[in-house]
């Protein structure tokens, strides 16, 4: 039973990527193809994102540790399409046009908030074994996996500066995270 519940959660998280890849094969990627393929990428990226940090909340919530076994494929997923979103702006966007990266990075907040972000995401990822977790020791791995809490924050206020009319989607993001940080701290003051 565990087998399918780790391959329903891994097709789950794939599902996205592959409607783009299928979207790419029809021609359906809409008037502004590259533009669809970063934002598609950085949703995913930002929801999964979110899912992680929920899993513990709903564990608490449910009595239930199963979805939290999940936790890390989730995050590496999420961390994948992280990695796809910045190569899709990098490489299609701006044709690794150094010139324009370092521009874009020096006058556009949304960029140099997203970028502080993927920094914060890389350590998790490279971390993320059970081999880096007794090699670290638990309680430092515990202490720098709370990057992800700034991760989700850099995340959702990288979406909110980069849209600029509708800013609905990122302000629903803001709050879920605000809810999952405010029930983690909740349960901390309890303690």
């Amino acid at each position: 039973m565990d087998r399918a519940w780790w391959w329903g959660v891994f097709l789950g998280c794939a599902l996205p990527l592959l409607a783009l890849v299928l979207w790419a094969a029809t021609g359906d990627l809409g008037a502004n193809p590259i533009e669809t393929v970063v934002r598609h990428l950085g949703d995913w990226a930002l929801r999964l994102l979110i899912l992680t940090l929920a899993l513990t909340p709903l564990r608490h919530l449910t009595g239930s540790s199963r979805p939290v076994r999940y936790r890390r494929m989730i995050g590496l997923w999420a961390f994948a399409y992280v990695c796809l979103h910045v190569l899709a702006y990098v490489v299609v966007d701006i044709g690794l046009h150094l010139p324009t990266l370092i521009d874009d990075l020096t006058k556009r907040p949304y960029i140099m908030v997203g970028m502080a972000g993927v920094l914060t995401l890389i350590p998790l990822a490279a971390t993320s074994t059970k081999g880096m977790i007794k090699r670290l020791g638990g309680r430092r791995w515990q202490r720098l996996h709370q990057l992800v809490y700034a991760a989700g924050i850099l995340g959702a206020v990288h979406y909110l500066l980069m849209v600029k009319a509708d800013i609905t989607e990122p302000l629903v993001y803001i709050g879920l995270l605000v809810l999952l940080y405010g029930i983690r701290v909740g349960r901390w003051v309890a303690r």
